[in-house]
């Protein structure tokens, strides 16, 4: 878990430990990396350490350092798949818009990685992952199947309702996208909002 002591990333780690699963926690400090895998039961290890061997990288650093970060562990993450969880935002006139560029930064994401990358969880938040599962549905996109079914596993543990496949890596540009609907919502009614897919 790239970035699993900041907020998303710790309350992400959480959820998948209590359904049973095995996770390191990712930082550049070390010691701050320990100090949250004691706190929630993970391996707490410096970023270069805490991708190898492992069957999924998450990758839920900010969305401003999601590339560099990327970037420079590429060598460490080799073919591992890796998931994005970042959505890039711009903020105007008091309301959030997705970032300019046409490229999801998942599609920028996977430019700089040799193994396959997946989107998704853009519409969880760090506040309610942080107390219990959120409520609604996942959704992940990818374009590698057995990747994606391994991202599809970790996001059902995170959610009260399913996690549905989204459709191939470029989907990735609608669901960070959503991230800034949700984020215009939770402000005007000033609630924890989610997805929830009907009809299938």
């Amino acid at each position: 878990m790239l970035g699993g002591t900041g907020a998303f990333g710790s309350a992400l780690a959480r959820r998948v430990i209590e359904a049973g699963m095995d996770v390191s926690i990712g930082s550049r400090d070390p010691e701050r990396a320990a100090a949250t895998a004691a706190e929630l039961g993970a391996h707490g290890l410096v970023n270069v350490d805490a991708v190898e061997g492992v069957d999924l990288v998450v990758l839920s650093v900010d969305a401003s350092a999601a590339l560099a970060t990327a970037a420079e562990l590429a060598d460490a993450i080799g073919e591992t798949p890796v998931l994005s969880v970042a959505s890039e935002l711009r903020f105007e006139q008091g309301s959030a818009l997705p970032a300019g560029d046409p490229l999801s930064l998942a599609e920028r994401t996977q430019q700089v990685l040799r193994g396959p990358v997946l989107a998704g969880l853009h519409s969880l938040a760090a506040s309610t992952l942080g107390a219990a599962k959120a409520e609604g549905d996942a959704l992940v996109c990818g374009d590698d199947e057995t990747a994606k079914a391994t991202a599809l596993e970790v996001a059902s543990t995170l959610v009260t309702g399913r996690a549905f496949d989204a459709g191939p890596l470029a989907s990735a540009r609608a669901l960070e996208g959503m991230t800034a609907v949700i984020v215009n919502l939770n402000r005007r009614y000033r609630g924890h909002a989610g997805l929830q897919i009907a009809g299938l």
